[in-house]
């Protein structure tokens, strides 16, 4: 028998092997980070979401006729109900340190706010806890947005 033969089949059979595993793996690799980025796009779109429509909702409860504590209620209810809170957690569990530290921010102004409605500020009074709210977010859109390579 030939060894010569048998060594280069057998080395062409390990090479051959080889190759589809490394082909494998970098296909796995770059499937992998496009799922990374699909969820965190998603995750990134439903935050945004929250905080604009529930700050949408606490300006329209700012400028209700309201009694007092009526205002206070429905501010601490739309603020629950936002869902701001809950994707938190999955914004600290999913996105980069730099983008969970704006949404940190941005939420802490939205609550800034349903605490100055709460202890009853109404139109003008609020404007500046707005205008800070509306700048987090922007600095968080575009944390967002550098974090999924969008401006590239």
């Amino acid at each position: 028998m030939d060894w010569g033969t048998l060594v280069g089949t057998a080395l062409g059979a390990t090479i051959g092997v080889g190759a589809t595993l490394v082909a494998d793996r970098l296909r796995w690799k770059r499937e992998e980070a496009t799922r990374k980025q699909d969820v965190r796009r998603q995750l990134y779109g439903e935050y945004l979401t929250a905080l604009t429509r529930t700050r949408g909702r606490l300006k329209e409860v700012r400028r209700a006729d309201l009694a007092a504590d009526e205002r206070a209620r429905q501010a601490a209810a739309i603020f629950l109900e936002g869902g701001a809170y809950e994707l938190r957690y999955q914004m600290a569990l999913t996105a980069t340190a730099p983008v969970v530290e704006h949404s940190d921010d941005a939420l802490r102004k939205l609550r800034d706010v349903r605490d100055r409605i709460q202890e009853g500020a109404t139109g003008e009074e609020l404007q500046a806890e707005l205008h800070q709210l509306i700048r987090a977010i922007k600095t968080l859109r575009d944390a967002m947005r550098e974090d999924l390579g969008a401006d590239t």
